[in-house]
């Protein structure tokens, strides 16, 4: 069975947001976001699509148009 994530369970700090924010501005992957964090990607998902925040990538073509 896979460790237990440090903060599992624990609710969202400020402080947690702000890193959340610039995190996902520096087009973070979820899975990294949640290991920095202490979270699990599914976690991290969840509170940025409660607090409005989009985790999708800006700087990057979307899938399958690369030639």
């Amino acid at each position: 069975m896979a460790k237990t994530p440090a903060n599992h369970g624990k609710n969202w700090s400020p402080s947690d947001d702000k890193q959340l924010q610039k995190l996902a501005t520096e087009n973070t992957p979820t899975r990294v976001i949640g290991l920095k964090m202490g979270r699990t990607p599914g976690a991290v998902q969840s509170h940025a699509s409660e607090i409005g925040l989009s985790l999708k990538p800006t700087n990057q073509s979307p899938y399958g148009t690369k030639k």
